[in-house]
């Protein structure tokens, strides 16, 4: 029978008491032997089956040099704090060898690539969907006295010897290595870039066994995501771009749990490095090194496990967080862009705000069926002064058009058909999910899901349009596909293409959809195609059934936009009413062309009233070369279409231009070419006429 019952929150008594027996260096019976208690009572509290009375606490608290609070409480650890220390992970018994992290190669030490995958594994740990996760990229440069603070915090001095022998090797890690400490010392600067989430789960979890601590800190390949089949990730592989990005490896941790863990959530801190195999002092070392207190448990005796820091160690670690709202702060130091694209702290600070609006617009976005699922934020210090302000990510700032698409659909504000500039039109495009193997039958094609596409005129200002921005889940950019076979003077659009969950939809059909389109991911899922899982975990077909579903994209596009004109209201908008030419929406399968097609057209006008075109053309396979005359033609409002003359014609690697011809050589399938007309032979200014472009075979060219 139990001597008390526990009814305080806290860690559970009897776990608490075994780890502080442990860090004490004291057996059960030498505890038993100072509180006047039987091996067996101790025993009773250790595993829970009981706890002491209020008065044995009271003593048991003397023996731990602690208060009685804090026995009563069990929220931290009492026993005297272990010293924090960089524990390197002894060579393999069998001689193995690992000269870097396979997984770190996976992606370019890239920050765009960093900000998607960071930041797609913030969404998948969502906590309350009820409100958006917060992420917060900050960049910090560091030198001279608050260089040093930061390195004795890190006790850089007890792992330089390991850094140094890793950089002796000939490898590809041990020269970029080598590098990064000989810049250091050169210019005695540091750049730091912490990636910090809230309202996510945080690292919850024991510090070995099954958990998201685990997988992200002592595991490889371990997506360990619990999303309901929601997750945007789905190898394990997109955490190893933080140590990628980071000149040395190195990464430090801060998580504030969602779940208790030893009765705390608040300031669990761990570093993790990763070295090729080295020798320090004749001892081999595998690579994987962790910075926190060593454990006492017997199986992992002397292993660094992390610990709860206080205030001032998170400070000088750079680790602190704004509030206590569960999430993660993981520190790359020595942060770097791999793609050599940007080296300026302002360069690369743009550069993370630009990605994140790329990759994330449409998570930003809510509406009245649904509110944003992100909001992003970039900040760059240096020596701990603001030197480039907080700026908040504004998805509508650098992606309006398709912006406004989703935001009429979560508002179901969509339309039938396009009647002005800012309206958006939906439809529904079918995606046949194949089944799984052993769930089908021979004839069993699949379930149908229908996915929503959303197009609407391009802004005036976008620099890339006629294509579909594809997503899936939480409303990351997955792939953008361009629409084939667009009639000649297409208005500028801009497309979205909603699947599975990012429908804002559930049931069978949902779930199903966005299994099948993440089984087709690679590992930067930025495309729906043939992959391994896809193979061997779905029915024959399954390849097929995601080229009808591109198909299906590409006619449905057409289908929206040829059925009627766009009314705009002067300015640079017109220019799509000017380009827009009808074209019928009836379906039945596309018959092989004998002739050359335009696939897409682009076209602007510049301040002399010229058209600038580029014009891309599918072509039949055959044995001879085309030689084509293109015809500019201005379809105005009344009468003929009269021909305007070409001030220049550019071909490609594809073709060439010649005389005012396009050559295109035999067996090749694409072409591309530009064209500007020439101003002086316009019957009309080009704002009362449309552009058309003709493309007959020229007088004795080949066919």
């Amino acid at each position: 029978m139990p001597e008390s019952t526990p009814n305080v929150p806290g860690e559970a008594f009897g776990p608490w008491l075994r780890r502080q027996l442990q860090r004490a260096d004291m057996s059960q019976a030498d505890l038993a032997d100072r509180v006047g208690k039987t091996r067996a009572a101790v025993s009773a509290w250790v595993t829970g089956r009981a706890e002491p009375r209020e008065e044995t606490k009271v003593r048991i608290a003397e023996i731990l040099g602690t208060d009685l609070a804090s026995v009563v409480t069990r929220t931290c650890d009492v026993s005297g704090s272990r010293p924090v220390r960089w524990h390197h992970r002894r060579a393999y018994a069998d001689g193995g060898r690992e000269y870097g992290n396979a997984a770190a190669f996976a992606f370019e030490a890239d920050l765009a690539v960093l900000a998607r995958e960071a930041t797609q594994n913030s969404l998948d740990e969502r906590l309350d969907d009820r409100r958006p996760v917060r992420v917060h990229y900050t960049l910090h440069e560091l030198d001279g006295p608050y260089l040093d603070a930061f390195l004795s915090a890190l006790r850089w001095d007890d792992v330089l010897p390991h850094f140094r022998e890793a950089a002796r090797g000939g490898q590809k890690v041990s020269r970029s290595l080598r590098s990064a400490l000989g810049d250091l010392a050169q210019e005695r600067r540091l750049r730091l870039l912490r990636v910090e989430d809230y309202n996510a789960a945080g690292l919850t979890g024991p510090e070995y066994g099954d958990g998201r601590f685990a997988a992200v800190v002592r595991r490889q390949l371990d997506s360990h995501k619990v999303t309901g089949g929601r997750a945007g990730g789905s190898y394990g592989l997109g955490k190893a771009t933080l140590w990628a990005t980071s000149r040395f490896g190195l990464v430090l941790i801060n998580s504030t749990l969602s779940e208790p863990h030893e009765g705390r959530t608040t300031g669990r801190v761990i570093g993790r490095l990763d070295l090729p195999w080295h020798e320090v002092d004749g001892e081999s070392y595998a690579g994987p090194a962790w910075l926190g207190e060593p454990d006492t448990e017997p199986e992992h005796k002397g292993i660094s496990r992390s610990w709860w820091a206080d205030d001032e160690t998170l400070r000088r670690l750079h680790l602190d967080r704004t509030d206590d709202e569960p999430g993660t702060s993981f520190l790359i130091v020595g942060a770097y862009d791999a793609s050599g694209a940007t080296e300026s702290l302002q360069d690369m600070h743009d550069k993370l705000v630009s990605s994140l609006a790329d990759d994330f617009w449409a998570a930003m976005i809510g509406g009245r069926s649904a509110g944003p699922l992100l909001e992003a934020r970039v900040t760059t210090l240096r020596n701990g002064e603001t030197y480039i302000p907080e700026q908040q990510v504004d998805p509508y700032s650098r992606h309006p058009a398709t912006s406004r698409a989703l935001q009429a659909y979560l508002d179901g504000d969509t339309v039938e058909e396009l009647t002005s500039a800012d309206q958006v039109v939906r439809a529904d495009v079918p995606l046949v999910v194949t089944p799984l193997k052993g769930q089908g039958h021979s004839r069993d094609k699949g379930r149908e899901h229908l996915a929503v596409l959303l197009v609407t005129p391009a802004d005036d200002n976008d620099t890339q349009f006629n294509r579909v921005v594809c997503m899936r889940g939480n409303r990351m950019t997955i792939t953008e596909q361009r629409p084939r076979d667009l009639p000649l003077g297409t208005p500028p659009f801009q497309a979205v293409l909603l699947a599975g969950y990012a429908t804002g939809r559930e049931g069978d059909d949902v779930a199903l959809a966005e299994a099948f389109l993440r089984a087709s991911e690679p590992p930067e899922h930025d495309r729906w195609d043939r992959t391994q899982e896809l193979t061997t975990a779905y029915e024959r077909g399954a390849l097929s059934r995601l080229k009808e579903f591109r198909t299906s994209i590409d006619k449905t596009v057409r289908s929206l936009l040829g059925k009627r004109e766009i009314t705009t209201t002067g300015g640079p908008a017109a220019l799509r009413e000017l380009l827009k030419l009808d074209m019928g929406t009836g379906g039945g399968a596309r018959r092989a062309h004998s002739f050359p097609t335009v696939r897409n057209i682009d076209a602007r006008v510049d301040d002399r009233g010229a058209w600038h075109v580029t014009v891309q053309l599918r072509l039949p396979d055959g044995d001879d070369r085309w030689v084509l005359a293109p015809v500019a033609k201005f379809d105005v409002r009344s009468g003929g279409r009269p021909s305007v003359g070409w001030e220049l014609l550019v071909g490609s690697e594809t073709c060439r231009a010649e005389n005012g011809l396009i050559i295109v050589e035999p067996g090749v399938r694409s072409a591309v070419f530009d064209g500007v007309t020439d101003p002086s032979t316009h019957p009309v200014r080009s704002g009362y006429a449309r552009l058309t472009v003709d493309l007959p075979r020229a007088r004795g060219g080949s066919a």
